[in-house]
């Protein structure tokens, strides 16, 4: 099975930018289609963004589109989630997720792996 390290996380002003990083490790990456979920406290999973095993295919929730960016580096194993403009509502837990399917997965519930998160809080 594959074991994900998320990072790339902080503190940031509204406004600001990161670039969350998942490391993959014990499998290929390109073996697996990729998704973002973020999670605040007492709250469920909500999918951010998914991309297939080669990129082909991408989706983005509504409230992060033109602001969110998927991509992954098979070479490299790892994906990535460039997150432009952010706002006090990004305020979250974000893991990222990985599953054998085909595709891409818009559904947090359907992953079957995930790393242990990485903390973004944006202040305003």
């Amino acid at each position: 099975q594959v074991q994900l390290v998320e990072s790339g996380g902080g503190l940031v002003q509204a406004g600001d930018s990161l670039r969350l990083s998942c490391a993959a490790a014990g499998r290929s990456l390109s073996t697996y289609t990729m998704g973002w979920v973020r999670q605040d406290p007492g709250k469920e999973r909500d999918i951010v963004a998914a991309i297939s095993r080669s990129s082909v295919s991408t989706y983005y929730a509504d409230s992060v589109k033109g602001r969110f960016t998927i991509s992954r580096d098979n070479a490299k194993n790892t994906a990535y989630l460039q997150v432009n403009s952010l706002e006090a509502e990004d305020t979250a837990v974000y893991y990222c997720e990985a599953s054998g399917s085909y595709g891409y997965i818009t559904n947090s519930e359907d992953y079957r792996y995930w790393g242990q998160g990485t903390q973004v809080t944006v202040s305003s």
